[in-house]
């Protein structure tokens, strides 16, 4: 496994990125996995010197981040491990159980590190922008939170870049913290991201965190050009369709194919080798479900593609709308 500097900090992270979305059985994702089947996926990811881990509030009711929890509390030592959780999505019915206002962040930290059994987190993220808070009173919050010793650093996910600059310009002003990362959505189907927040990461020494990296398991094969759903979750993940709904997603998908046949590797390794061979990119927040999901990240870690191999991956690429901000 490769260690990278994470964007222009002195915090060094695993180049790939154990993400616990699936972690914690309930209604809203049922493909989610308990426990006692994530535990063993953890101690791959572990054994394969994955040392950083990303999860949110909201994913799973607050399961996802009592498991994470636990589970890395048996694998590492606290100072070994880089955590990441986020904020805004609801975590309960009232207005103000959700979005980036002060009463809200303060909140949500303090109850993400006592269902994560932490004292901290390393990374703190906006999970989405929010239009009805001044960002202004988002920032300062934020700050707080790393004055108080809460997170180490501080984080956003997917936005329009003028929403990102303008954050960054905002703590600059004030003198507060600025984030350092941007986790936003980015796979061979979804490449949008390239026109903006991409080169602005990289000008302005931002870690890139794509989620979704292998299109919500699309580019492993999980479906078909004819609708055929090969797992559970490609039958009962409805962002599935909302994100991936060009006919010419499937030219991309069966490129992948190609090179993956012609290399003798799944095609998941060569969609996620891709993604770590793409300009600014830190670490793809790869999930998984199983322990053969983390072995083929961890191989990707290892795959060299050729020129000739990336130039066709990206070949059939046709433009998309802008996805995944909501």
């Amino acid at each position: 496994m490769q260690y990278v500097n994470f964007g222009g900090t002195g915090l060094r992270v695993s180049r790939v990125c154990l993400g616990m979305m699936s972690f914690g059985t309930g209604e809203e994702r049922p493909w989610a996995v308990d426990e006692s089947t994530a535990e063993p996926i953890v101690a791959a990811a572990a054994d394969g010197g994955v040392t950083f881990f990303d999860t949110a509030d909201a994913y799973n009711e607050g399961r996802s981040e009592v498991i994470t929890g636990r589970l890395l509390g048996k694998f590492f030592r606290r100072d070994d491990v880089v955590v990441a959780t986020k904020v805004f999505f609801p975590t309960g019915p009232g207005e103000n159980n959700r979005g980036l206002s002060r009463k809200h962040i303060m909140a949500a930290i303090d109850a993400s590190l006592e269902r994560l059994g932490m004292d901290y987190v390393d990374l703190y993220q906006i999970h989405r922008w929010d239009p009805r808070t001044p960002v202004e009173e988002t920032m300062a919050a934020l700050h707080e939170v790393v004055r108080a010793g809460k997170a180490r650093y501080i984080g956003a996910s997917s936005m329009f870049a003028w929403q990102f600059a303008k954050a960054q310009h905002t703590a600059s002003r004030h003198g507060w913290t600025r984030f350092v990362s941007m986790q936003n959505h980015y796979n061979l189907i979804y490449r949008e991201e390239e026109r903006e927040m991409i080169p602005q990461c990289i000008d302005q020494g931002v870690a890139v965190l794509p989620w979704s990296p292998l299109a919500r398991g699309v580019l492993a094969g999980t479906r078909t050009r004819a609708g055929e759903q090969r797992t559970a979750r490609s039958g009962t993940d409805p962002l599935v369709d909302s994100l991936y709904n060009q006919p010419t997603d499937f030219d991309v998908v069966e490129r992948v194919a190609e090179v993956a046949a012609a290399r003798g590797v799944p095609p998941a390794q060569i969609a996620l080798a891709w993604l770590l061979h793409r300009p600014g990119v830190t670490a793809p927040i790869v999930g998984a479900t199983r322990p053969g999901h983390v072995e083929d990240a961890l191989a990707a870690e290892q795959l060299e593609l050729t020129g000739d191999e990336m130039a066709r991956l990206e070949e059939p690429y046709l433009p998309h709308p802008i996805r995944g901000h909501g």
